[in-house]
């Protein structure tokens, strides 16, 4: 009988928190006592968003979402990716995470080896390769930045993880291709994203959709006679889901912790990755970012630092907020994004969700250059906040700066 490629557990840990929190009853993020809609349950969101007078309001502000000029797409810097894999990088960076940038919020993150010379546990977040992040590829947004390779050049992963369904961040085209791999990866969603992927006949086995803290182990073949092993726990943030018209909130949406785990299944110190896929942080009254510092933020990223300490690397959204009395609640600015870094005790960040798709009014560049101003604001120290190029592999020590 052979083995599986892929082997996914729920420790007797995560079991036991599991069960903990389900003596609590309905979840405060389920709507109905069994998970078939949802809500964000915290006075950092507005209960009103999405409302027509809010989408009448915004309409005029679709004239802006026109394609960059030439001279903005310069300013992106694209390569093709090495992964890491060169011969020198890979004996160097061996001990270390390597995350390359894809484009908008789609990384591929390799884990510390704890073997040498082989490959450590490869997780790719939120793959979208297609042009258009649209039901259809006639028509929606285009990209006016390339993925920076094919989906063929991906090199082997072991787990593709989704933050939730929108077409930007869910694309059927790049998964029905990633998961007809062989070996076969294995897919983490959020609940409720089930039937989506019984769509695309990827077995039940095979394809993981769970619910708000709740935790798996992957155990992986990397080799004839080594596996690399992480846990994966899909964690609470501030947005909302649907592919269509009336099935809004129907699916959970949220970000990702993934924590090294080696041989002997003890956690491995510090090998801890954040991918915060698309979120809010506070809802702001005005058109501008200006508010009172007493605005109400979303307390989940500080209960996500608190139970893991501190992250080596997070990935955090820092694009599409403008304007910002209509995106505040589901998407951050640059000073949103800091704030999540703060709170959930990040070492290193990257910034996401921007350099691909036009999908709001702010200037396509301005994310980034915002990103420094407010870190410097924030006294954040330089370099360990930033972007990179789309293509571009950085490397983190496990444990940097602690």
């Amino acid at each position: 009988m052979s083995i599986p490629h892929i082997q996914v557990s729920e420790t007797a840990a995560q079991a036991s928190a599991r069960a903990e929190r389900e003596k609590l009853g309905k979840p405060s993020h389920w709507v109905h006592s069994t998970p078939t809609q949802f809500q964000n349950p915290w006075t950092s969101w507005r209960q009103s968003w999405g409302k027509a007078s809010d989408m009448l309001e915004v309409m005029p502000q679709a004239l802006k979402f026109l394609g960059p000029s030439k001279e903005s797409i310069a300013q992106i810097p694209i390569q093709k990716p090495t992964w890491g894999l060169e011969a020198k990088e890979v004996v160097e960076n061996a001990q270390k995470i390597k995350a390359t940038w894809l484009g908008h919020a789609c990384f591929l993150v390799e884990l510390p080896s704890t073997v040498a010379g082989v490959r450590g546990a490869r997780i790719l977040f939120d793959p979208v390769f297609s042009d258009r992040c649209s039901p259809s590829q006639w028509v929606g947004p285009k990209r006016f930045t390339p993925p920076p390779c094919t989906l063929e050049d991906v090199p082997e992963i072991d787990a593709i993880v989704i933050s939730h369904n929108h077409y930007d961040h869910m694309d059927t085209t790049s998964l029905k291709n990633l998961l007809a791999r062989t070996p076969a990866p294995h897919v983490f969603a959020p609940i409720g994203n089930a039937p989506y992927f019984k769509s695309l006949n990827v077995p039940a086995s095979r394809a993981h959709c769970i619910d708000w803290w709740d935790a798996r182990r992957v155990t992986a073949h990397v080799s004839p006679t080594q596996t690399v092993s992480f846990d994966i726990t899909f964690t609470p943030g501030q947005h909302f889901t649907g592919r269509g018209i009336l099935d809004r909130f129907k699916t959970l949406w949220g970000g990702w912790v993934v924590e090294g785990v080696q041989t002997d299944g003890e956690a491995a110190p510090g090998a801890r990755v954040y991918f915060g896929g698309d979120t809010g942080y506070r809802s702001v009254p005005s058109s501008t970012d200006d508010g009172p510092e007493t605005l109400p933020v979303c307390p989940a990223f500080k209960e996500i630092g608190e139970r893991w300490g501190a992250f080596d690397l997070a990935l955090i959204p820092i694009g599409a907020y403008a304007p910002r009395h209509f995106m505040s609640p589901i998407h951050c600015a640059p000073r949103d994004s800091v704030g999540i870094f703060r709170d959930i005790r990040a070492r290193r960040a990257l910034g996401m969700h921007w350099g691909a798709w036009v999908l709001t009014s702010e200037d396509v560049n301005e994310p980034p250059a915002l990103l420094a101003e407010e870190c410097a604001k924030a006294g954040v120290k330089e370099g360990a906040f930033g972007v990179c190029g789309i293509g571009e592999t950085v490397v983190v020590d496990v444990g940097e700066g602690a």
